[in-house]
């Protein structure tokens, strides 16, 4: 089959994989929709020095598995490959999102304004806590279908592993080019994320459950836990 008469590029525009194109200067040539959102939480630099880290010794490519973690973003391996000195190539692949543990009935969710769902909880966790916190939010987030009762679950849960940190900044935003497939459509989402100075990991495994039944992603680190909400409409 002849295939120099096709246009492959859109198909790599289409990728949901982030895929790079360097110069052996670093230059970058060429970078899909992916890779350009990727590009707001990781450096340039950095993504090169890792191309160059994983090549292949001879002209081809080789695909690696490894852990990279860039904020939201979480891949479990790469392939570098390059055909001449001028040019190589770095795609890496998404981690596939956990399965939910049961299946979202959207027709019984209830439309919420998160922000007012986010101040009633916070209003309970200032009640037994004098935390100082500092919230950004984004007020012009539309309402959304959401299960009122196990996200506050989840956000108490959340919000009690940072109990005795010194101060707590919470911030809620729409992730622009990031989405979740629930029923087969494209579901926008959006990232509360909670950080302090440290915090308790002792419900990290009831707080990755109660986020898995409502299709949350959640993502915990040392210092913070951010949660990825699907935006249902």
């Amino acid at each position: 089959m002849n295939t120099t008469s096709i246009d492959f590029k859109s198909f790599i525009e289409w990728d949901n994989n982030p895929f790079i194109l360097f110069n052996n200067q670093g230059k970058i040539l060429y970078l899909n929709n992916a890779a350009e959102i990727l590009f707001g939480y990781v450096s340039k630099k950095e993504l090169y020095d890792i191309s160059l880290s994983y090549a292949p010794q001879n002209f081809g490519y080789k695909t690696t598995s490894l852990t990279l973690n860039y904020d939201s973003f979480l891949f479990h391996a790469i392939t570098v490959g390059y055909e001449n000195e001028e040019h190589i190539s770095l795609r890496l692949y998404n981690t596939p999102r956990i399965k939910p543990t049961r299946k979202i009935e959207t027709d019984k969710l209830i439309t919420t304004d998160i922000n007012i769902l986010l101040e009633a909880n916070l209003a309970l966790f200032r009640i037994k806590n004098t935390n100082p916190l500092k919230l950004l939010t984004d007020q012009d987030l539309p309402a959304f279908k959401i299960d009122q009762n196990n996200f506050s679950k989840l956000l108490r849960k959340v919000l009690d592993a940072f109990r005795a940190s010194d101060s707590i900044d919470i911030s809620l935003k729409l992730l622009f080019g990031q989405h979740v497939i629930i029923e087969d459509k494209r579901i926008s989402l959006i990232q509360l994320s909670i950080s302090a100075n440290g915090r308790y990991a002792d419900t990290d495994e009831e707080i990755c459950t109660l986020a898995g039944d409502s299709q949350i992603k959640c993502l915990l680190k040392e210092h913070s836990i951010k949660l990825e909400i699907p935006l249902i409409q």
